[in-house]
């Protein structure tokens, strides 16, 4: 079975503790500045790597009914050390708005502007779901220290984004 960069991020999130599929999501919810997915694949992957042998599904109580828990097996620790081990890319950007503000020769620029400042909307939420993440980092131990590393990008990031705006809405005739 080929792996995916996704495969890595869910066998990572697994982790030692073990996670069911609406525990990924609600991760991704929170994380969602990290990586992109549709929900649907967080609840997929899991058992296509289960299949593999990389994560051990273990039924247990849940609220309405019975859920699957997923462990990382010996199989699945193997490859996430083999991955480490290979060389971290730059980020695979696609920044939608970086292509609307060039379009703005090819459309009304007050259009331009109106569909780029509601992302001042979305970057308020991803900081709210970074916020998320700090307030649980605490209970994850060595990998919470590490968690807030990550969240202190994301805030840079986040920032970024908004000075990005900033810039971009009195060059189309904005505040």
């Amino acid at each position: 079975m080929r792996l995916t960069p996704f495969s890595y991020v869910v066998l990572t999130l697994v982790g030692e503790g073990g996670a069911t599929a609406p525990e990924l999501a609600e991760m991704r919810d929170r994380g969602r500045i990290y990586w992109q997915a549709p929900r649907s694949q967080w609840y997929a992957e899991p058992k296509r790597l289960a299949e593999a042998g990389l994560l051990a599904p273990q039924e247990e109580p849940g609220r309405t009914g019975p859920r699957t828990r997923y462990r990382l097996t010996d199989a699945g620790r193997a490859a996430v050390t083999e991955w480490v081990r290979t060389p971290a890319g730059l980020p695979k950007l696609q920044q939608e708005g970086v292509v609307r503000l060039l379009a703005a020769d090819l459309a009304e620029p007050g259009d331009v502007l109106a569909g780029l400042t509601a992302m001042r909307e979305e970057l308020a939420g991803a900081r709210e779901a970074v916020r998320e993440g700090e307030r649980v980092a605490p209970e994850l131990g060595a990998r919470g220290e590490r968690l807030l590393v990550n969240h202190r990008l994301a805030h840079r990031m986040l920032d970024a984004l908004e000075q990005w705006l900033d810039e971009v809405e009195p060059l189309l005739g904005g505040r």
